[in-house]
């Protein structure tokens, strides 16, 4: 929430034992829209020692303040920075402070764009954030499914028998973004390919993504943007535990049970939050081929993250999660995976772990921060389609095409922050930092003679420097300095933007960055598909060498505020230029199925643009959405097919896509959630072999439009301090969705598109504190 704060002082007394020239100031932190207290709050008086974090009820006291001339500042996340000047002198005071600016109730404060903290609009690079209770309006059970409702953000299915997903931003592929885990590139190249749908809504506190170059801070894989996915932290205490059901397409079932638990000790230096989920979906048959087009799930997560304060200015965080899966789609029989006709098994076992220290000083103008992160991966799989030959089938059943990957990423380094206040005609803000990640897959499935035995190290080391010249114009830029395992150089990807406010309401900014991605495997190549009654399979050129990107960005943003009525908008612009692009050549076949290798094509272009929109009429009607328009071209046409015309467009990457989202609130106690997903038409390969395919082509997909609804509400249990929510709604009600999949056990599992999912009831209850 973009809020301001409204601060009242209760009092501001004589100190009576220590000096007469001293005194206590105390007072509560409230929420200027509706004078609720804002817990946890940040107070402090600038440049000097007196400082606290106000409690639940937003109260707070400074004491054994000298007598002087102050400047005041409060900070809460979600809200915006509070400053006033204030005078401590003999006379007990009593006023209230308003806040001298409406700022759009979308404000948020953000980390990902610079790696400081800073309110959302007032960032040199623009951050979209979402917020865990959107992504519960929208009924949204996983990562996979929030990330659709961001501008420029698209999620796409790409295997019709396991449901891999890839997210592509700006019309980019899955390996060109970087996924965060608060702040930490842990999400490795295989968890890319299954962990957007194992990630559950309720270990998310908020989701900020950064678009383009800019984000280039945290390294490698970052040309089409940085997602970081923010997991909750201990703020008060609270329980929540909620169960949902969903009926897919009046044929499966799918039950969710989510808990989540927070403590705080009463001196608020210590925190834990708790969240556990569960999820149970049966295998989904759209064509009654016997052949799954959603695979069967079974989900268990469980985390923590702790939170303590030795002393004021210091913080140590630690996070752990565990995140278990199965999944199988293919024929659906009741035998080992072996034995079906086609099949993908998968287990997978991840833990995710971090810890960060945080230490402020110079009178918090200064901090240091340490940190470590890790993520460790088991899966067990299973990928194989049953030979027609009794001679095949019977080599075949003694050593089925079992396999064992293990992914193990590890990221630390240290980060210093330091803030000048008079740099030249105004405030420079300082970050330098050194980072390590070694990330070592291993991937292998003996039947197939297919191994990945890759690690890749990379060491990295940069500076930035966010300078606010004036008021209102800001200048970030920063240089990244990096030497990866893969490329025998360092490589230097700076990066610059500029802000101009035109007004206190409207800002623009222009910002230029490079970027690499060096040639090593990514989520889409560890996925083996069935076409054409063999299996596929990516391996890497001898000669792939790093990719190259510059990318150029503009934009706009303003937002009004009035007495009932908040709207705002962005419209921006991106130009990424690729050097050496990568793409898949086809290379032949073996005795297992279709080979492709990843080559250096001659380069490549993504351009478009985007518009955000926003409107919230007094707290009762709120309205966000955006679409994209862009273009994908390779400078020279690529053969993705043999005997298939030459294309330069990317393939599965749609020129135009959105989203719209309307919550309406009569009451406190009453919502009505609307929302609304438009993929365009796009080019999707096609191969032969399933008898309804007899040749190998590229298609145009047909547009698809999604619309969804949620209601839900809230009943107040004052006996026992509880809150009941009951909620229901529809997902996709006009049931678009693909219809000339494949069929049989010879399809082409890669031909699969537009939404993840058909049409989708669901039901639920909630209790909360």
């Amino acid at each position: 929430m973009n809020i301001c704060l409204l601060f009242t002082l209760l009092s501001c007394l004589l100190g009576s034992c220590i000096t007469a020239q001293q005194a206590s100031l105390s007072g509560v932190v409230l929420n200027k829209y509706d004078n609720t207290p804002v817990s946890f709050a940040n107070v402090y008086l600038e440049n000097t020692s007196y400082g606290t974090v106000a409690d639940e009820q937003g109260k707070f006291i400074l004491s054994n303040i000298k007598y002087a001339d102050y400047e005041l500042l409060m900070s809460a996340i979600g809200y915006e920075d509070y400053r006033q000047t204030i005078k401590i002198f003999k006379d007990i005071q009593n006023y209230t402070l308003l806040s001298q600016t409406e700022e759009a109730l979308f404000d948020q404060v953000v980390i990902t764009g610079t790696k400081t903290f800073q309110s959302k609009y007032s960032s040199s690079v623009i951050v979209q954030v979402l917020e865990n209770e959107s992504l519960d309006k929208i009924q949204a059970c996983n990562l996979s499914e929030g990330l659709k409702f961001q501008t420029g953000l698209r999620v796409e299915t790409d295997c019709q028998t396991c449901n891999y997903t890839q997210l592509r931003i700006n019309g980019l592929a899955g390996g060109y973004s970087q996924v965060l885990i608060n702040g930490r590139p842990i999400f490795s190249a295989l968890n890319s390919l299954y962990g957007l749908e194992q990630v559950p809504i309720n270990m998310i506190d908020q989701i900020e993504t950064v678009k383009g170059g800019g984000s280039a801070l945290y390294g490698s894989n970052a040309i089409a943007g940085t997602v970081n996915i923010l997991t909750k932290t201990p703020e008060k205490s609270s329980y929540q535990v909620d169960y949902t059901y969903q009926n897919i397409n009046g044929q499966s079932n799918d039950h969710f049970i989510n808990a989540n638990g927070t403590i705080v000790n009463k001196k608020k230096n210590f925190g834990a939050s708790l969240f556990f989920n569960s999820r149970i979906r049966d295998v989904y048959d759209h064509n009654n081929d016997n052949f799954s087009e959603l695979p069967s799930l079974k989900n268990n997560s469980i985390g923590t993250n702790f939170i303590y304060r030795p002393k004021e200015n210091q913080k140590i965080e630690v996070s752990l999660n565990y995140l278990n899966e199965y999944r199988y789609g293919g024929e659906q029989v009741d035998t080992p995976a072996y034995l079906a006709l086609q099949a993908e098994e998968r287990t997978h076992h991840t833990f995710l772990g971090s810890a960060d220290y945080q230490l402020n000083f110079n009178n918090n103008n200064s901090s240091f921060i340490v940190y470590f992160a890790n993520q460790f991966t088991k899966r067990d799989h299973f990928t194989g389609i049953r030979p027609d030959d009794q001679e095949e089938i019977e080599r075949y059943i003694e050593g089925p095409p079992y396999g064992t990957s293990n992914t193990f990423t590890i990221n630390t380094g240290t980060q210093f922050n330091h803030k000048i206040k008079n740099f030249l005609s105004g405030t420079n803000t300082i970050t330098l930092g050194v980072d390590a990640s070694i990330d070592d897959v291993f991937d292998q499935i003996k039947a197939y003679n297919y191994l990945v035995d890759q690690q890749s190290i990379l060491f990295g080391t940069f500076l930035q420097s966010d300078w606010e010249i004036t008021p209102k114009i800001k200048l970030l830029s920063g240089l990244r300095m990096d030497k990866s395992n893969f490329v025998n150089k360092l490589i230097f990807n700076p990066r610059f933007s500029l802000m101009y406010k035109m007004k206190e309401n409207s800002q623009f900014r222009v910002s230029w960055g490079q970027g690499f991605r060096a040639p090593q495997a990514f989520d889409a190549d560890l996925h083996i598909s069935f076409a054409g009654g063999g299996i596929s399979r990516v391996s890497l050129s001898e000669n792939l060498k790093e990719e190259r990107s510059h990318s150029v960005s503009a934009s706009y943003n303003l937002n009004k505020a009035y007495e009932k009525v908040i709207f705002g908008f962005t419209l921006d612009g991106f130009y990424t230029v690729l050097k050496d692009a990568f793409f898949l050549q086809p290379i032949g076949e073996d005795g297992f199925g279709e080979l492709f290798e990843k080559q250096n094509g001659d380069g490549a272009k993504v351009f478009g643009g985007n518009i955000d929109f926003r409107f919230n009429y007094n707290k009762l009607i709120q309205i966000e959405g955006g679409i994209t328009v862009q273009r994908s071209l390779f400078n020279e046409r690529v053969q993705y097919i043999p005997n298939v015309i030459k294309q330069r467009a990317f393939l599965r990457t749609p020129n135009i896509y959105g989203y719209t989202v309307i919550n309406i609130m009569p009451t406190k106690q009453l919502y009505l959630n609307i929302n609304t997903l438009h993929t365009g038409s796009m080019g999707v390969a096609h191969f032969a072999g399933a008898p309804n395919q007899s040749t190998d082509e590229i298609i145009e997909s047909k547009v698809f439009n999604e619309l969804g609804f949620k209601i839900a509400y809230t009943f107040d249990v004052s006996k026992i301090n509880t809150k009941l929510e009951l909620f229901g709604g529809i997902k996709n009600i006009a049931n678009s969705y693909q219809e000339d999949f494949d069929i049989g056990k010879d399809r082409d599992s890669n031909f699969i598109y537009g939404p993840a999912a058909p049409r989708t009831f669901f039901l639920g209850i909630r209790l909360k504190s």
